[in-house]
């Protein structure tokens, strides 16, 4: 699954990832995501962080209540973000009770090389 509020974005992510094997369900509102959402549908969500309505962190938190078992990259754009979101997750993770103790790792920064991409979720769906 890959979210981001980017339509050109998704296209590209979605294009890409398709070209080399992977199947690609690609959504531009957060919200939307949540409505279709469905446990064991997906095996990786790459979510964008900074997203209106609702950003990358808060879908996650959302998505984790429906699947505790889906693996999580984050992509930004924005080195500040890039850091919130390890900052976030590393101070989370220790005061984590709940099926969020996982500790996300795959945190992409953008602009990103489709290969570099496809690399890093194969990296972390075989982890």
């Amino acid at each position: 699954m890959v979210v981001d509020d980017e339509p050109d974005i998704t296209m590209i992510f979605t294009l890409g990832l398709e070209d080399n094997g992977f199947k690609v369900d690609a959504f531009n509102d957060p919200i939307q995501v949540l409505s279709s959402f469905k446990s064991d549908l997906y095996d990786l969500a790459l979510l964008d962080y900074k997203m209106p309505n609702m950003n990358g962190f808060q879908l996650y938190r959302e998505i984790r209540k429906i699947d505790h078992k889906v693996k999580v990259c984050f992509v930004t754009a924005f080195e500040l973000y890039y850091e919130e979101l390890r900052n976030k997750f590393q101070s989370f993770s220790i005061a984590s009770s709940e099926h969020m103790e996982e500790h996300v790792k795959c945190f992409i920064p953008k602009p990103v090389d489709i290969d570099d991409l496809v690399i890093r979720i194969k990296e972390e769906l075989n982890s």
